[in-house]
């Protein structure tokens, strides 16, 4: 599959939203070197949780403020609302190329959105330090992505090689703690 074919639906931004869901977005956006973007943007959610447009400007936010945590939230927000549109009854690490050859008879810019928000996540858990689990989503964009159209697998060779210098290290702090006892 190719997920550069945008050919497959509306994309995320172009989702019609309420009027005042506009002006608070819009208002965030103004306002965010001033420190007046969270509460506006929160707002925004709460007149509409499941729109894209709203998660990924409140991930953005999160993002760029280096809340990393609140991010990851959103992004795990943004599989779960796409999960739901695509009609995916498997989590995340259960997707296979059957399901997403499902979710493409829908709509190839939600699958497509899907993938880059498990991406996003995978890269938000190793910014957080939780490698284990970024691995283990950017493992599965890969193996999804098999074109590598989403760059996940550079992403992903960079957290493995940390994970084997921090499992190295981790032998070596065993060792020596073996030999002190």
């Amino acid at each position: 599959m190719d997920l550069h074919d945008f050919s497959g639906g509306e994309m995320y931004f172009n989702e019609s939203l309420p009027e005042p869901v506009k002006i608070l977005i819009q208002y965030a956006a103004d306002h965010y070197g001033s420190g007046g973007a969270e509460q506006p943007l929160m707002i925004a959610r709460a007149y509409a949780p499941d729109s894209l447009t709203v998660l990924v400007a409140l991930y953005r936010f999160f993002y760029y403020q280096h809340r990393y945590a609140d991010a990851l939230g959103i992004a795990h927000r943004c599989l779960e609302v796409v999960s739901d549109k695509l009609q995916f009854s498997r989590p995340w690490p259960e997707m296979n190329m059957n399901c997403l050859g499902l979710g493409i008879l829908t709509s190839m810019t939600l699958v497509r959105f899907y993938l880059l928000s498990l991406k996003g996540a995978g890269y938000l858990n190793l910014r957080l330090n939780k490698l284990d689990e970024g691995i283990a989503m950017l493992q599965k964009v890969a193996e999804l992505d098999t074109q590598d159209r989403l760059g996940s697998r550079v992403l992903l060779e960079v957290a493995e090689g940390r994970q084997r210098r921090v499992d190295a290290n981790f032998g070596k702090l065993t060792l020596v703690a073996s030999q002190d006892s």
